[in-house]
């Protein structure tokens, strides 16, 4: 089986590929706006694994490699906080650079389509857990660039008969996600503030939460949900189910390192956040038998022990993150 991954260098994406490559050829479409080479460098040799340095927004680029394709798994992206500053780009690449995908995928026949949205979609819950019934108010121009990909995703289904499906991750976190920049995630910040003996940063008052879902359970999840005939057509959740606050993420973390008691710093409320995440998730069980195993203390000791053995230099890192200014321009 030959599949393609776009985004494959990125921190879902590189993961995926990592399982995918068991038992098929995966070819990697990235740019590297946001992947990174070296997510991908144990695969230097091996012939199951093509990396292509491209861009979705490439019509012709885009109709050539998905020729001859079984399955597209759909993850490139430009994220959240890009477009704060930059909504154009986060149209452009979110949005338009999925038709281009719908419109290469149906026309080289490929048998699976595989879009890979985010949780961001939704906005805030308005009632919890969030089932896939939930209703769609993204805040951001990001969540509304993802769900105009969902759209066109489905919408090839019912029009053109695309076997397309729908994947909506929680707040993924694990090795080989961004710490850097206007990309870090807030789990390893977190880690490196808290090896580097500094306080957290917590943007807003630390009350709102999110439904942290260790990687290899979102990739096994990905990976279910594209064998599953019944989800052609349909969208579903991929999560642990379970709401933290980042407040309790905060003291979680700095008391696995031993810096505790902290106080953190608090930060305005970056525009756009969410206040509450809580995933429904009985709709991967019932349709393909998922549940997410690894709990947030278990994923957190698994994630810090791979973070502490990478040899990175704490000191220059924690120089390298600055607070962001989410309202001057990036």
């Amino acid at each position: 089986m030959k599949v393609l991954v776009t985004g494959g260098a990125g921190f879902i994406g590189s993961n995926l590929v990592d399982e995918l490559a068991k038992k098929a050829r995966v070819v990697v479409l990235d740019n590297f706006s946001s992947g990174k080479k070296a997510n991908l460098a144990h695969h230097a040799g091996n012939t199951n694994v093509d990396v292509i340095e491209g861009d979705i927004r490439d019509k012709g680029l885009v109709r050539r490699l998905t020729k001859d394709v079984d399955i597209v798994y759909h993850l490139a992206v430009q994220c959240l906080r890009v477009s704060i500053n930059d909504p154009e780009i986060n149209h452009e690449v979110n949005a338009t650079g999925t038709l281009n995908l719908c419109m290469a995928a149906h026309e080289n026949k490929v048998r699976r389509f595989v879009y890979v949205s985010s949780s961001e979609v939704y906005g805030t819950a308005l009632t919890a857990p969030m089932d896939e019934t939930h209703p769609k108010e993204p805040t951001t121009v990001y969540g509304a660039s993802k769900l105009a990909g969902e759209q066109y995703a489905l919408a090839y289904h019912r029009t053109y008969g695309l076997k397309s499906m729908v994947v909506i991750p929680f707040n993924t976190y694990g090795p080989r996600e961004h710490y850097e920049g206007a990309h870090g995630e807030v789990i390893p910040k977190f880690v490196l503030r808290a090896l580097n003996d500094e306080r957290p940063v917590i943007f807003g008052d630390g009350s709102q939460t999110r439904d942290f879902t260790y990687v290899s359970d979102t990739v096994r999840g990905i990976v279910l949900a594209s064998a599953c005939d019944g989800m052609i057509g349909q969208t579903v959740n991929i999560a642990r189910g379970e709401e933290v606050s980042i407040r309790a993420l905060a003291e979680k973390v700095y008391l696995k390192l031993g810096k505790s008691p902290i106080l953190p710093v608090f930060e305005k409320a970056r525009p756009g956040d969410v206040q509450r995440h809580f995933a429904g998730v009985k709709k991967a069980e019932q349709l393909f038998g998922f549940r997410a195993e690894t709990g947030i203390d278990e994923g957190l000791d698994i994630f810090i022990e791979w973070f502490t053995s990478q040899g990175y230099d704490l000191g220059q890192l924690m120089k390298e993150d600055v607070v962001f200014n989410w309202e001057k321009p990036a």
